[in-house]
């Protein structure tokens, strides 16, 4: 069976949203975006090419889906954007007419949690998330996640899209902690069962 990977870049405060670029994502009128790049070590790369080499799958959400295959479908030659392009990817949306724009992408319009239940049970290595947080909110409502790798960055954003689901209570084990000179700290859990 193989599992369910979140790999997220989060707060303090448990916001995921707009890591990387200041227009990455403003819904709601967030103005935080970019906020890990004063933060970046190399061994975040070395943690998520760990995670990647792990994994025969991409889950995402729409928007996510739309911001990483703009940002990697056109960079051939890029050992991290070949990886991105050449894994399979499953996006979720009802408003897609196509998963085409982004290679060895599927489109799931419609019973999403059974659809990763199945998926999950198929052979293989595993299924990784990241950004989505209406996804992972989802699939964490319904216990699909099996493992949580996060890089927590030491700054409070007070807004923003969160991780977890509000409500729902999840019982999770440490498995590592990583602390890194730029004062973010890399954690594992895995959901108890």
């Amino acid at each position: 069976m193989r599992e369910l990977i979140v790999a997220e870049f989060i707060t303090l405060d448990g916001v995921i949203q707009a890591p990387g670029g200041a227009e990455e994502d403003t819904d709601g009128g967030f103005l935080y975006g970019g906020w890990t790049l004063p933060y970046w070590h190399d061994e975040i790369g070395n943690h998520f090419d760990q995670t990647m080499s792990m994994a025969n799958a991409l889950l995402l959400g729409r928007k996510t889906w739309q911001i990483h295959g703009g940002a990697f479908e056109t960079m051939a030659g890029d050992p991290f954007a070949d990886a991105l392009n050449n894994i399979h990817k499953y996006v979720v949306s009802t408003t897609l007419a196509s998963a085409s724009a982004w290679r060895n992408s599927t489109l799931i319009r419609d019973n999403v949690i059974e659809t990763v239940r199945q998926l999950k049970q198929q052979p293989g290595k595993n299924i990784l998330l990241d950004g989505s947080s209406v996804l992972v909110q989802a699939l964490a409502q319904n216990d699909l996640v099996d493992e949580y790798r996060l890089h927590v960055y030491p700054l409070v954003l007070g807004s923003g899209k969160r991780l977890f689901p509000a409500g729902k209570r999840l019982d999770l084990s440490l498995v590592e902690a990583s602390p890194l000179p730029t004062g973010v700290v890399y954690l594992r859990y895995r959901r108890r069962a």
